[in-house]
């Protein structure tokens, strides 16, 4: 497997030239052996054409965003396309320049472990909350009066209103027994008092004949 790095030795934009020399830097200080393909050389139209063809990033730059054809620098392992200029920064950045350059297996298992063993815990806990839920719903069924405590109290409130205006009808018949029988007593004294008045009345007349 070979690093193949494509550049452009004939390049107007600076940007382009600064790129590439960054990324020849950085594999040399990180002793990483590449071949560099210039693609403005004659006899390497045929290098130029692949690269244009396999490059699926573009290496736009500030002064030109959207080029027609992929910009240099372009990073290959053999014919196999590793990323532009971005890419590649990112991976360094991030520490993770070999396995973007496949020349390093991405390490995957222990992060695939993880992941594993994560949503077995999150599953398990689910199951635990699920269960837990429906055992508390079951006990609140068995504690629940029949009829549910809305329709008790309601039943309630209905008994209570009952209770207090019977009371008060009983209360309205005790006052109106009493003024009846106070009335009564009123018209008795009244009646009793006309009729002795009418016996000294005739007695008075009497006495008045002799």
């Amino acid at each position: 497997m070979v690093l193949k790095v494509y550049v452009s030795g004939m390049s107007g934009n600076k940007e382009v030239k600064k790129r590439q020399q960054r990324v020849l830097m950085i594999l040399d200080s990180k002793n990483i052996k590449y071949d560099t393909v210039d693609i403005t050389e004659p006899g390497k139209e045929s290098e130029k054409e692949l690269m244009q063809i396999k490059s699926t990033s573009n290496g736009g730059t500030v002064s030109d965003p959207e080029p027609r054809h992929p910009l240099p620098p372009q990073l290959f392992n053999d014919d196999e396309y590793c990323g532009d200029y971005d890419a590649f920064d990112m991976a360094n950045e991030i520490d993770t320049l070999e396995v973007f350059l496949k020349l390093a297996p991405a390490d995957t298992t222990a992060v695939s472990t993880a992941q594993i063993e994560l949503k077995q815990e999150n599953g398990e806990s689910k199951k635990e909350e699920a269960e837990a839920e429906e055992k508390k719903s079951e006990e609140e069924e068995k504690e629940k009066p029949e009829g549910g405590d809305g329709d008790v109290k309601a039943e309630n409130e209905d008994k209570d209103g009952e209770d207090k205006e019977k009371a008060e009808g009983e209360e309205e018949s005790t006052e109106e027994k009493a003024l009846t029988a106070t009335t009564t007593a009123a018209v008795k004294t009244s009646t009793a008092s006309d009729s002795q008045s009418e016996l000294l009345l005739d007695s008075e007349r009497a006495a008045a004949a002799q």
